[in-house]
C-alpha cells in the first residue's frame, strides 16, 4: 500500500512557547505550562498574571511537542494556560489530518528524531530537522481507523496502569486499617526518635564526581521514582571512587534512601538490591535496626503526611528545600509491636507480588502497542 509521505512542516505550523523567566512568575495567573507538566501529572505549576501575546495561549485539544530534554507528543486537557519555551504548539493549517492521527504517528518516530537530536547534555530537535521529517499520511478515513485501533489498544494499556496504580492505593489503606492516621495516633502507638531505631543515618558524597558511561551505579533524587529506586537512566561512577564513597555511606539491601534535597523531599524508597551502588548527598541513607523495626514498615511509615509535615517544618535554607540529618534523626516514628510490622510487611510483600506481575504485563501490552504502530503506519492492518 502506497500512502503520500510528508514533511512535518507541510502539514502544520509550529509556535514556540514563550521564555518565562523566573521573576516573570506569579502565584496567581495562568499556569505556564512546561515540559514537567506534560510528563510528570504531580508537577507543580508556575503562574503569570501579566499581558501575553496570544499565540502563547493554550485551550484544551490543543497538541503540544516538547522538543527539548525529553521529547514528546501531548494533548493538553487542563484548561487554559500559557506555553513555556521548548515546547511546539501545532497549528493545523496546511493539510487536511486527524489530530489524534498526528499524535500517534509523531509519536512512533521519535525514536527516528531522537536519533538526530543536538546537544551533548540536553538533547534537543532542531526546528528545520523537525519540519523536514517524513510522515505517512493516508487518506483521512484511514487515519480515523488507524487511531480506533490504537485508541482500543491504549485504552488497554490505561486500565493495566490504573490497577498499578490501585496497588499502590491498596497499600496505604493497608497501612491505615491496621495503624490508624499517624497524625491523631488514636491507637495510642508509642513514639521514638528516628535516631534510636536506626544503626546509622547518613548521606551520599557531597562532591560531585566525576561521572562515566558505565561502571558503578551512581543514584541521585531523579532516580528515587513512586518510591522505588529507578537505575534505567542513572549516571556511573568508578570503582575507585565508589570504594572511597562506601567507608562512609555503603547502601545495602533493607535500607532506606531519604530525599532531602529539592522540590521532591521526603521520598523514602527501600533498597532491594544486592548489588554495589553509591548515592550523592542530596539522598539520605537510613539503617533501620531489624529487632526494632521493620523496614517495609519503616519505609511506609516516612511517607505518611504525620512524617512528612515533621519534614516540611525541619526545611532549611532558601530557595531550595534542605533537610538536614540532624532534622532527620529526630523524627517521632510510630512504633508498633515488632510482630505487627511483620505482619504488615508480610502482606505488602504480597501486594508487590501482584504488582509486579501486573507491571509484567504492562511491559508486554507496550511492546506489542509499539509494534501495531509500526504496522498501523506500514498499511499492514
Amino acid at each position: 500500500m502506497s500512502w503520500e509521505m510528508v514533511k512535518l512542516g507541510d502539514i502544520a505550523t509550529y509556535i514556540n512557547g514563550c521564555a518565562f523567566k523566573p521573576s516573570d512568575w506569579s502565584k496567581s495567573g495562568l499556569p505556564i505550562i512546561r515540559i514537567q507538566n506534560l510528563t510528570n501529572q504531580d508537577a507543580d505549576y508556575n503562574y503569570f498574571d501579566g499581558k501575553y501575546k496570544s499565540q502563547y495561549e493554550i485551550n484544551n485539544g490543543e497538541i503540544l511537542i516538547s522538543w527539548s530534554a525529553t521529547l514528546g507528543v501531548f494533548k493538553w486537557n487542563k484548561g487554559k494556560a500559557l506555553l513555556n519555551q521548548h515546547i511546539f504548539k501545532v497549528i493545523f493549517d496546511k493539510k487536511n489530518i486527524d489530530k489524534n492521527y498526528f499524535v500517534y504517528v509523531v509519536n512512533s518516530e521519535l525514536q527516528n528524531l531522537i536519533g538526530n537530536t543536538h546537544g551533548s547534555t540536553m538533547k534537543h530537535i532542531t526546528k528545520n530537522r523537525f519540519e523536514n521529517h517524513l510522515i505517512p499520511l493516508p487518506p483521512l478515513e484511514t487515519q480515523k481507523k488507524i487511531v480506533n485501533i490504537l485508541d482500543k489498544a491504549q485504552e488497554l494499556i490505561n486500565k493495566r496502569k490504573q490497577q498499578i496504580d490501585l496497588m499502590d492505593s491498596l497499600v496505604q489503606s493497608l497501612f491505615y486499617d491496621m495503624f490508624g492516621d499517624l497524625q491523631f495516633n488514636h491507637k495510642k502507638i508509642p513514639l521514638k526518635p528516628l535516631e534510636t531505631l536506626t544503626s546509622k543515618i547518613t548521606d551520599g558524597v557531597h562532591q560531585k564526581p566525576t561521572y562515566y558511561n558505565v561502571g558503578i551505579p551512581f543514584i541521585s533524587v531523579k532516580d528515587i521514582i513512586s518510591g522505588k529506586i529507578v537505575f534505567d537512566n542513572c549516571k556511573f561512577i568508578s570503582k575507585e571512587a565508589h570504594s572511597k564513597y562506601i567507608n562512609r555511606c555503603k547502601p545495602e539491601k533493607g535500607d532506606i534512601l531519604y530525599t532531602k534535597v529539592g522540590a521532591r523531599y521526603g521520598r523514602p524508597a527501600i533498597v532491594e538490591t544486592n548489588n554495589d551502588f553509591s548515592i550523592y548527598v542530596s539522598l539520605a541513607l537510613i539503617k533501620p535496626i531489624n529487632n526494632l523495626i521493620n523496614s517495609i514498615y519503616l519505609q511506609e511509615a516516612l511517607k505518611t503526611e504525620y512524617v512528612y509535615r515533621q519534614a516540611f517544618n525541619s526545611i532549611k535554607g532558601i530557595g531550595v528545600p534542605d533537610l538536614h540529618l540532624k532534622e532527620i534523626k529526630k523524627f517521632q516514628i510510630p512504633v508498633p509491636p515488632l510482630n505487627t510490622q511483620t505482619q504488615f510487611a508480610e502482606k505488602v510483600e504480597k501486594i508487590e507480588t501482584q504488582k509486579q506481575k501486573m507491571q509484567n504485563s504492562l511491559k508486554d501490552l507496550e511492546q506489542n502497542f509499539s509494534s501495531l504502530m509500526q504496522r498501523a503506519f506500514k498499511g499492514e492492518i
